[in-house]
C-alpha cells in the first residue's frame, strides 16, 4: 500500500471522526468542564499538602498535572483500539472490514489515528488550562516530542493486546482495566520511590511508568534527549518489543477467529 494511499484514509477516517465531533459538540464542553475542575481539585490539594512536598524536585501541581494528564492520554490511546473492535463487533461490520483491501492492522491503526489526535488535544488543553493555575511549565519542545512519539507506539502496542483479547474471549476491556487499575505504579500521582523496594521493581517494568517520568523530565525540567539518554533507551527497548508483539498477536488471533468463525461473536 502506496504512502498517498495511507495518508488519503487517515484523512478521510479523521474528517468522518471531526464531523462526528462536531454534531455531538456538548461532550466537548462537558469534558474540557470535567478537566478544568480535575486542575482545581489537584491545584487545592497541592496547597493542601503544601509546598515543601517536591516530588522528583518539582512543585506538587505540575507533577500532578503532567502525570496524570499523560497518563489518560496513554490510557485513552489504548482503549481506542479496543473501542474500534467492540463497535464494529456491535454493529456487526467487524467481519467485512477484516476483509477489505487493507490490512487489519492497518485498518485498526488508521481508525486509532483520529482518537490519538483528539486525545493530544486534550492533554494540550489540560497543560493550558493548568498553566493558567500556575503550573510552571519549562518545556524542551524536542524532548517531549520524542516521549510522545515512542509513549504512542507503546500505546498502540497495548491497544493490540486489547483489540487481540477482545477478538480472541471478548474480554478485551480486562486489558485496559488491569493498565487503568495499575495507575498506584506508574506515578501518575505521586513518585514510585516511595513505594517498598519489590514494589517499586515491579513498576520498573511497566512500560507508562518511564513514559511519565521522561515527560516529565521534558515539560518540567527542560532536559534535552541526550539528558534523557536512558529513559529514551528503555522506551525505545518497550516499543521495538511491544509493537511486533502486539501485531503478531493481534493477526494470530484474527487469523483464528477467522477459521472457527467466530469474528462476529459478541
Amino acid at each position: 500500500m502506496s504512502v498517498a494511499l495511507v495518508l488519503d484514509k487517515t484523512v478521510a477516517i479523521i474528517r468522518r471522526d471531526l464531523l462526528t465531533a462536531i454534531r455531538y459538540r456538548t461532550g466537548f464542553f462537558l469534558a474540557a468542564a470535567g478537566a478544568v475542575t480535575e486542575l482545581a481539585a489537584f491545584y487545592f490539594l497541592s496547597r493542601a499538602v503544601g509546598p515543601w512536598f517536591r516530588p522528583e524536585g518539582v512543585e506538587y501541581f505540575p507533577f500532578l498535572l503532567v502525570g496524570t494528564g499523560f497518563y489518560t492520554f496513554l490510557l485513552m490511546g489504548t482503549h481506542s483500539f479496543l473501542q474500534i473492535v467492540q463497535e464494529a463487533q456491535q454493529s456487526g461490520t467487524l467481519e467485512v472490514l477484516m476483509t477489505t483491501s487493507t490490512s487489519p492492522p492497518v485498518l485498526v491503526f488508521l481508525s486509532a489515528v483520529s482518537a490519538f489526535a483528539a486525545n493530544a488535544v486534550a492533554f494540550l488543553f489540560y497543560l493550558a488550562a493548568g498553566f493558567v493555575f500556575g503550573a510552571p511549565l519549562h518545556p524542551s519542545f524536542l524532548g517531549a516530542f520524542v516521549i510522545f512519539l515512542l509513549s504512542v507506539v507503546i500505546a498502540s502496542a497495548l491497544g493490540l493486546f486489547a483489540a487481540a483479547v477482545q477478538i480472541a474471549l471478548q474480554k478485551g476491556s480486562a486489558v485496559v482495566w488491569g493498565l487503568g487499575s495499575l495507575w498506584f505504579l506508574t506515578g501518575s500521582m505521586f513518585p514510585v520511590q516511595t513505594l517498598p523496594a519489590p514494589v517499586r521493581a515491579v513498576a520498573q517494568l511497566i512500560p507508562i511508568t518511564h513514559c511519565l517520568d521522561a515527560m516529565r523530565w521534558a515539560l518540567l525540567e527542560g532536559k534535552s534527549v541526550s539528558q534523557m539518554g536512558d529513559e529514551l533507551a528503555i522506551l525505545t527497548l518497550f516499543a521495538g518489543t511491544l509493537l511486533p508483539l502486539g501485531l503478531l498477536s493481534f493477526s494470530w488471533t484474527l487469523r483464528r477467529a477467522r477459521l472457527a468463525g467466530t469474528l462476529s461473536f459478541y
